[in-house]
């Protein structure tokens, strides 16, 4: 299924993105080309090393980086993607691109992607049922954008409810999917 699929992961900084190394590591060794793009926020939770290492894939962390080849590496990402999934998604994220606000590499490269985008949610239960991100949600859901709902369970911070991160089976069950649908 995964076979010679390129698949873009954008990884947000919130404590699930640890998930996103098995994640990578399944899809990889299923014959899936990935790339990382990861935000600011998600190399305080985890290194870029790490992603490179398990994808087999330089990871992008920042728009303006020296390049050793002229390439605007958001477009080509962007084209390259057959399917682009973002894990963990925060509120932060999903309020960007519902909004339009294209101020990363993460978010300016989900602008220029016409692949499907997949997005799994992970954050506080409190922050997921606000009103503003459902509806943040929602907008992008308008747009074409797929959720893979979240878990309920016991969250990082001692809270229960959902919020927690769909597990890896569920996640990649779910991209399948919209890979044999495509």
């Amino acid at each position: 299924m995964f076979k010679d699929k390129n698949i873009v992961i954008g990884i947000c900084g919130g404590i699930a993105c640890y998930k996103a190394c098995d994640i990578i590591s399944y899809l990889k060794g299923r014959g899936a080309c990935v790339d990382v793009i990861m935000t600011e926020n998600s190399q305080k939770f985890i290194t870029a090393l790490t992603m490179e290492t398990l994808s087999g894939n330089k990871v992008v962390t920042d728009m303006f980086e020296e390049r050793e080849h002229l390439e605007v590496e958001h477009i080509s990402l962007a084209k390259k993607a057959d399917l682009f999934l973002i894990v963990p998604a925060t509120a932060n994220i999903i309020g960007k691109i519902a909004n339009g606000i294209a101020d990363d590499m993460l978010s300016t490269t989900v602008m220029a992607t016409k692949a499907k985008v997949v997005i799994a949610p992970a954050m506080n239960t409190a922050m997921y049922e606000n009103s503003i991100v459902r509806e943040n949600m929602e907008k992008l859901k308008k747009h074409g954008c797929l959720f893979i709902e979240p878990a309920e369970g016991r969250l990082a911070c001692g809270d229960e409810g959902a919020g927690k991160l769909a597990d890896r089976e569920t996640i990649i069950g779910y991209i399948e999917n919209v890979l044999e649908e495509a």
